[in-house]
């Protein structure tokens, strides 16, 4: 089954304006203008239009061209797999937006997000067609087209493009799930910027901070997910503005390879779900990782934020902020595992299959080691094996309910990194749907 997402949204919000001072381009850039300009391809790079300034070149520029290879996609078609995982029903939204990116090589993600949906094994295939000027004309497709497909009860893999295509997903999860909504956000980088702290303006820099409802006008998720049922996994490139927001709300963090302390932090993120269940429920078996020899002697575990990045200059919000009202936020705890209990949200768990945590997996490919794999446009030391990423994954998925996967950042530049991920993701998709086969 195949479909195309490209009607227009009822309210077509505005795009982002243009920064008007010269941006450091790391990863929160809005967007990347046409490759013809010098850019620093790090983390936060040019806003949505092309900026009036000249910005430093990024080593990355000159990576690989001798990039994978692959049809453009057909603007009406896309290729349809024969049968999901294990016979369950996978929906795959493929959203190949690159103007929340910052990259130079930013636009290589519109050809990595037709190979991330084939490499998903699904039933039912849904493509989005991007508007390259207004991120939130593509989010309100995004939505359409995520809420069509959980309405089905089937898994909804998201495969992007950069992480500003997780907004909707993730707020999807939240409206169908309510407090027993956990975000595991693996990923190299916070994504907790605002326009005022982002040192440029990229959304795929800010968007899990826009779910917990500060952002742009426009990219703010409607209902502000909980800061304290948010996990990082693997997160080591953080800005100031992030830092302080992870210590002001208690924000969790697993900094290496650590199964049973990522399940330990999902249970600790909702604690009044789990003391519920106490008296309800039999303990849950202990896990055994198949990857336990990969994983040991690498310091893992939940730990305070690691130091922030070089300051850089604040910019003033070139981009109009919008605000939701956020949960009462917790005193920082140097137990990240041990956060005080979120408040009862407004919306009820609903649609649920269980009564436990409902986990939503966000995966930046960032979040692996670019020694082994190279092909993202804002790498950062250090990073997860992939096979340490599935034994996390996996954690995860044998205790909980898995809600909903995203995967993206994939910018093709070697054929090795391809034969890497093409097993790698079937492995994920399998992981997180194995408890409802």
């Amino acid at each position: 089954m195949e479909e195309t997402i490209a009607a227009a949204s009822p309210e077509k919000a505005a795009a982002m304006p243009a920064p008007d001072a010269t941006t450091r381009p790391n990863r929160e850039a809005a967007a990347v203008p046409a490759p013809d300009a010098t850019a620093q391809p790090n983390r936060e790079a040019a806003a949505v239009p092309a900026p009036d300034a000249t910005t430093r070149p990024n080593h990355e520029a000159a990576a690989a061209r001798s990039a994978v290879q692959a049809p453009s996609p057909s603007p009406d078609t896309i290729p349809t797999s024969a049968t999901g995982t294990a016979g369950f029903d996978v929906t795959v939204v493929e959203v190949p937006q690159w103007r929340g990116s910052g990259a130079p090589t930013a636009e290589r993600l519109r050809e990595g997000a037709k190979l991330l949906a084939d490499m998903v094994p699904a039933t039912h295939r849904v493509r989005v067609e991007v508007d390259d000027h207004e991120l939130p004309e593509t989010a309100a497709r995004v939505r359409s087209a995520v809420s069509a497909a959980s309405a089905s009860g089937g898994f909804v893999v998201t495969a992007g493009g950069d992480c500003g295509v997780e907004l909707e997903p993730v707020a999807e999860a939240l409206r169908r799930h309510g407090d027993r909504l956990v975000v595991v956000w693996f990923d190299a980088h916070g994504d907790l910027n605002t326009p005022a702290t982002s040192p440029s303006g990229a959304f795929h820099g800010m968007v899990l901070r826009a779910l917990t409802g500060e952002g742009p006008a426009g990219l703010v998720a409607d209902e502000p997910l909980d800061p304290r049922r948010i996990v990082l996994a693997a997160v080591r490139d953080l800005d100031p503005g992030e830092t302080a927001f992870i210590q002001a709300t208690g924000i969790q963090q697993i900094t290496g390879p650590d199964p049973a302390a990522l399940t330990e932090a999902i249970t600790s993120a909702t604690p009044d779900i789990v003391s519920s269940l106490a008296d309800h429920a039999s303990p849950v078996p202990g896990i055994v990782s198949p990857f336990a020899d990969h994983a040991s002697g690498v310091p893992g575990g939940t730990s305070a934020p690691p130091a922030p990045n070089s300051p850089s200059p604040d910019h003033a919000s070139a981009t109009p902020t919008s605000t939701h009202p956020s949960p009462d936020h917790a005193s920082p705890s140097s137990d990240r595992t041990s956060p005080p209990p979120g408040r009862a949200s407004a919306v009820p768990g609903r649609g649920s299959r269980g009564q436990g945590p409902a986990v939503y997996i966000h995966i930046d490919l960032d979040v692996l080691d670019p020694r082994i794999f190279t092909s993202v446009g804002s790498p950062a030391p250090g990073g997860l094996e992939p096979d340490q990423l599935l034994a996390m994954v996996k954690a995860a998925a044998d205790r909980f309910e898995i809600v909903g996967l995203g995967i993206t950042e994939y910018e093709p530049s070697r054929p090795e990194d391809q034969a890497l991920l093409t097993p790698l993701v079937q492995r994920l998709v399998e992981a997180c749907t194995s408890r409802r086969t």
